[in-house]
């Protein structure tokens, strides 16, 4: 076990270089277009953001696009208000900015735009090729706006990991590659850390995680197959005592057939298996799950196989896929023995890849259970040609060979053990509670209800993300005791891993079809969390100051303190003083 420090980006240039918008469009062109919505939306004399939430999303894609440019065009798309202010547009546009964007992006100006009748196809107005305006209309728009480069987090943390995890991204050229060979890394480990548990939410928890990388086509995602090479010496040692088993199983059946006076016939040995291929039947990955004590790994390089399964009469098992997140029974029923099993500790984990629109395949909309499980990561596109040559003098697959050689003696000594639990400190715990605590209600807030179940299952995922890093540095450390603290470098490691992926989920929020609840509930979850964040008594200056931090307007707000006392939720008790009831 090795002490050894690595640097995996010792010799790359430390300024990533992320797909700029420029290299292709030009931001030039941005404005350009942007300018023409504008024009016609002010010819037109419409208000395209009539309530609270389509306005304040109107100002968080102006922002993301613009920056500081954007609020102007905010002022002119604005004032068609009835109400319109131009100090409350200022502060609305000033929290936008200062909000550094959650997911939401200049689409929404597209789709506001759309709604409210304005034509956005290739017409007069958005001349295709021409020399004003190369981009042809508002697909070429959206086309160029997706090219904005999403975060990353490996170069926060490259310092920090586990000799193992730092030795996976030794030969990677981009943050954006680290990140994808850690998350899979971190997936494939989740399932073979066996013994080791948490306690989160008073349950028992395991490593396990789903996890969902995105990307166009020839976006680099099918790097994400090298890790599976870090956990194939543990699926060949199965499947070789499980050829060992069936041949003996054979050697007694034929016993069984030629002795006549043997009253017992041989039992058919468990299957033995890491890998459970996507395709399954339900009853088969059932039954594989509860054959190999509740342990499997689904990989597959593209998400669709699995949308596919579960889209069909014998695959569909989406109910224990979901239940297995949180190691919850499953029970199942075998036509051929007329047995009914239950299976009561499923520990599942998934690694996927595909592009954008296999997503929307395997999970329709928001309100899918699945969604909130998976961790998702968008990579971006990067409008650069890699030399290809310059890895030639060692292939990457043997030396993650190697690695996974090296991951199956940890593997070996945690089976040597009864049990292992993964604690975070008093310290830890509190931190994780205050930050979760913050984006649950950020998230809430932007997105409303739909998107709160993603955020309170990430933050079963990053407990799950820190207990992993915990275990990996046993093989730094030389030795461990049937507890684990969290150091304090792997809790951080932990947060700013989450912290990147909430802006890769809403992300991925935002490209799935709205529901009549999503669009619906944003007002409502903006309400209540406005009244929770009011103290039992105050007056009027604390209800603005409490609105302006939640991106409220004071007219709204006061139309809200308005609602809250016809309801009975507060009282008025003297001129600008009000308590809760």
């Amino acid at each position: 076990m090795s002490n050894k420090t690595f640097n995996p980006f010792e010799w790359l240039d430390p300024t990533p270089k992320p797909c700029n918008i420029s290299m292709k469009y030009g931001q030039s062109d941005m404005y350009t277009n942007i300018e023409e919505i504008t024009q016609q939306i002010e010819s037109a004399n419409i208000d395209i953001a009539p309530s609270y939430a389509e306005w304040r999303d109107l100002g968080f894609a102006l922002a993301d696009a613009l920056g500081e440019d954007g609020r102007r065009y905010y002022h002119r798309l604005s004032r068609f208000y009835p109400n319109y202010s131009s100090e409350e547009t200022d502060k609305q546009f000033n929290a936008c900015i200062n909000a550094h964007g959650h997911g939401i992006t200049i689409r929404t100006l597209f789709h506001l735009a759309k709604q409210a009748g304005i034509s956005l196809g290739k017409s007069s107005s958005f001349p295709h090729n021409s020399p004003k305006s190369p981009i042809g209309g508002i697909e070429d728009l959206e086309e160029m706006e997706n090219l904005k480069p999403m975060p990353t987090f490996s170069q926060n943390i490259q310092q920090s990991l586990p000799t193992m995890l730092a030795q996976i991204i030794t030969h990677t050229h981009t943050y954006e590659e680290a990140d994808l060979l850690l998350l899979g890394a971190l997936t494939v480990f989740s399932a073979c850390l066996p013994n080791v548990y948490g306690i989160y939410g008073g349950r028992e928890v395991s490593p396990n995680l789903f996890v969902f990388i995105t990307a166009q086509a020839s976006a680099g995602k099918g790097r994400l197959t090298l890790c599976r090479h870090l956990v194939q010496p543990i699926h060949e040692r199965l499947k070789q005592l499980y050829a060992a088993e069936l041949e003996e199983y054979k050697r007694l059946q034929k016993e069984y057939a030629e002795d006549k006076h043997c009253n017992e016939p041989p039992q058919e040995p468990p299957i033995r298996t890491l890998f459970i291929p996507a395709n399954s039947s339900a009853t088969s990955v059932y039954q594989v799950l509860n054959e190999n004590k509740g342990v499997g790994l689904i990989f597959e390089t593209e998400g669709d196989t699995l949308a596919n399964t579960f889209k069909s009469d014998y695959g569909n098992f989406s109910d224990g896929f979901r239940k297995a997140f949180h190691h919850e029974m499953i029970s199942y029923t075998r036509r051929k023995d007329r047995e009914f099993v239950e299976l009561a500790r499923p520990r599942l984990s998934a690694l996927l890849s595909g592009t954008p629109r296999q997503i929307l395949s395997l999970i329709p909309d928001a309100e899918n259970g699945l969604f909130s499980r998976f961790i998702f990561y968008y990579m971006n596109v990067r409008l650069e040609w890699r030399d290809v040559f310059a890895d030639n003098e060692e292939a990457l697959d043997g030396y993650f060979e190697q690695l996974g050689k090296q991951f199956y003696l940890l593997y070996n000594t945690l089976q040597s053990v009864q049990s292992i639990r993964f604690v975070l400190t008093p310290a830890q715990q509190m931190e994780f509670n205050k930050f979760f605590g913050q984006v649950q209600t950020k998230y809430a807030n932007l997105f409303g209800l739909d998107i709160v179940a993603s955020v309170r299952r990430l933050g079963l995922i990053t407990f799950r993300i820190a207990m992993i890093l915990s275990t990996l540095r046993i093989d730094d450390i030389g030795h461990f005791t049937t507890t684990i603290t969290c150091v304090d470098d792997d809790f951080k490691s932990a947060l700013t891993i989450a912290e990147t992926l909430l802006k890769h989920t809403a992300k991925v929020f935002g490209m799935l079809p709205t529901t009549e609840a999503t669009t619906s509930n944003a007002p409502t979850v903006i309400k209540q969390t406005f009244l929770d964040n009011l103290p039992p008594t105050f007056d009027r200056k604390t209800y603005l100051s409490v609105a302006q931090k939640l991106s409220i307007p004071a007219k709204t707000a006061e139309k809200y303190i308005n609602r809250f006392c016809l309801s009975g939720q507060l009282k008025h008790i003297a001129h600008g003083q009000y308590e809760k009831t």
